[in-house]
């Protein structure tokens, strides 16, 4: 068996518009389209993958623990670091912002990966991180 790529992450989400809102207002995820499937949700693309967002309240979603760098999570690769930090600064999102805001950014511009990276929650406590090539 040879994987060719990842074709989507399936992420539950309690409250589909919040998560719109989340995933294509601040991340920039375009819309795609969906089958009619019997659950509410919403498919968005992601260069050459998808994240589906699936409303399925009884779902586990992580206690709110704040940002956890090795708990669960994805990560995203963006072009430039520094223009996504600013992206994510003029909505709202800032390392010094308070645990229960759900706008905290964990940042590591020169972390033991090799490249920089930055990790924040989506509204329903998942994990997201933002990442571009190192050097």
């Amino acid at each position: 068996m040879k994987i060719q790529a990842v074709h989507h992450v399936a992420i539950a989400t309690r409250d589909l518009e919040r998560s719109l809102a989340f995933y294509s207002g601040v991340l920039c995820l375009m819309p795609a389209a969906r089958p009619d499937f019997p659950v509410a949700g919403a498919w968005l693309d992601m260069g050459s993958s998808q994240v589906h967002l699936v409303v399925h309240p009884e779902a586990t979603f992580r206690a709110n623990s704040g940002i956890d760098n090795n708990d669960c999570h994805f990560a995203l690769q963006v072009e430039d670091f520094d223009a996504a930090l600013d992206h994510l600064n003029r909505h709202g999102y800032a390392e010094n912002a308070s645990e229960d805001s759900g706008k905290r950014l964990l940042v590591k511009r020169h972390g033991p990966a090799g490249f920089p990276q930055v990790y924040l929650l989506d509204p329903d406590g998942h994990i997201v991180e933002i990442n571009a090539k190192g050097d």
